[in-house]
């Protein structure tokens, strides 16, 4: 199997390495908006750098991975999907419902695969957290905590065009809330605070968010994210039902401090990102996808399933905007 992955920045290399190990991948063509970076990555994992994108459809692969700016998932997955090609492709799809619903119809038109790169599916704590919920371990869910917090800001560029903390970094919580739950979120209440750096401001972010969900069984959910927390990189589920209660992302590397005398002790060494907390988790996707190309297993996240995270996100957003309530059937794509 021949796969093409675009775009070779910190989560492309690592997309790359695991790729190139993998036996199933006979051989790996890389590219990026940076030729030079595209040639250093592959002279040093035995990979093929090609000059541009172009050569990525011309020269024959079975598959893509896109790994590009989020501005340009669009048109590389809707130009895959007229090439007839399966993709997998880092979230989101789009950085708005416009561009998101295009590229959907485009992959529906041809009849490809598209897997979205939600890794925390792959996790084993939400994985165990799922089973729990599922089998009736909890009981009756009642209340559902998410969180996300980055241990420091993004450069200023990045900002204008993520898409705003709810689309670039609670999209994440919303879909693994929908996976863990089996439930949808009906109504969102949201808030956010633009009280950090300036440069949020500026772009018209906020550097930390809460929103209050409803789901369809009545559970209630809070998500809350920042970009500023200096103790370390910090995701978390806290799942309580009228049973028992489990938590995800609580280990000797969560960076959190306990004030009671006999509380556990300070994590030593804890999590810096996002790639070192669920590294497991990326390449098991990775290796999902490559499964899929050989028709050895169903798509594990499709497009459709992209576009509920996000359309909960933009509720988020004009609930955030408009300081009021958001049901989801004002949104549209549902």
């Amino acid at each position: 199997m021949r796969i093409g992955l675009i775009g070779t920045g910190r989560i492309g290399t690592f997309h790359a390495a695991v790729l190139e190990r993998y036996r199933e991948v006979g051989s790996l063509v890389v590219t990026d908006a940076d030729p030079e970076r595209a040639v250093a990555l592959a002279d040093r994992i035995g990979a093929t750098a090609a000059p541009t994108v172009d050569e990525i459809f011309s020269w024959g692969v079975d598959a893509v991975v896109i790994t590009a700016a989020t501005s340009a998932h669009g048109e590389l997955i809707g130009r895959a999907a007229r090439a007839g090609l399966p993709v997998f492709c880092e979230k989101p799809i789009a950085l708005d419902l416009p561009g998101t619903l295009t590229a959907l119809a485009e992959v529906e038109r041809a009849g490809t695969v598209l897997q979205l790169g939600f890794q925390r599916r792959f996790d084993a704590g939400y994985t165990a957290a799922r089973e729990a919920v599922r089998s009736g371990r909890l009981g009756r869910l009642h209340t559902v905590r998410a969180m996300t917090s980055d241990p420091a800001p993004p450069p200023a560029a990045y900002l204008p065009l993520s898409g705003g903390l709810y689309r670039d970094c609670l999209v994440h919580d919303f879909d693994i809330l929908r996976w863990v739950t089996g439930r949808e979120v009906t109504e969102v209440y949201a808030t956010g605070s633009d009280a950090g750096p300036a440069m949020f401001r500026e772009a018209g972010d906020v550097d930390t968010a809460a929103a209050v969900l409803t789901l369809d069984d009545g559970t209630l959910v809070t998500a809350t994210a920042t970009r500023c927390n200096g103790a370390g990189y910090d995701v978390r589920m806290e799942l309580s039902g009228e049973l028992d209660t489990v938590v995800v992302g609580l280990d000797d590397r969560t960076p959190v401090a306990s004030t009671e005398p006999k509380g556990p002790p300070a994590a030593s060494k804890p999590w810096p990102g996002f790639l070192e907390r669920f590294a497991p988790a990326y390449e098991a996707e990775l290796v999902a996808f490559v499964d899929v190309v050989r028709g050895e297993r169903e798509n594990p996240c499709d497009g459709r399933e992209a576009l509920h995270a996000l359309r909960i996100a933009e509720a988020c957003e004009l609930s955030r905007r408009e300081r009021r309530l958001v049901r989801m059937e004002e949104i549209p794509g549902g």
